[in-house]
């Protein structure tokens, strides 16, 4: 919602968040919470060689994958 963005709605937002309860761990979740302060960080966690950040991403598309397939109505 803090977003400023016209699309934001609460049942958006809790759609999103039902969905990131049931695919990413909280620790993913603070991971990705960052990414709306700091965008950069996402491309340097997507371009990292580390295992714990590429698994991270794979989780992470699968998250926005279904989020926006299930919250796309909203």
């Amino acid at each position: 919602m803090a977003s400023g963005r016209d699309a934001a709605n609460r049942t958006l937002c809790g759609c999103v968040q039902f969905v990131a309860d049931l695919q990413l761990s909280a620790s993913d979740q603070r991971m990705a919470a960052e990414f709306f302060a700091e965008p950069h960080q996402a491309q340097e966690i997507r371009q990292s060689d580390s295992g714990r950040h590429e698994a991270f991403w794979t989780r992470y598309k699968a998250f926005a994958g279904q989020a926006e397939e299930l919250c796309a109505g909203y």
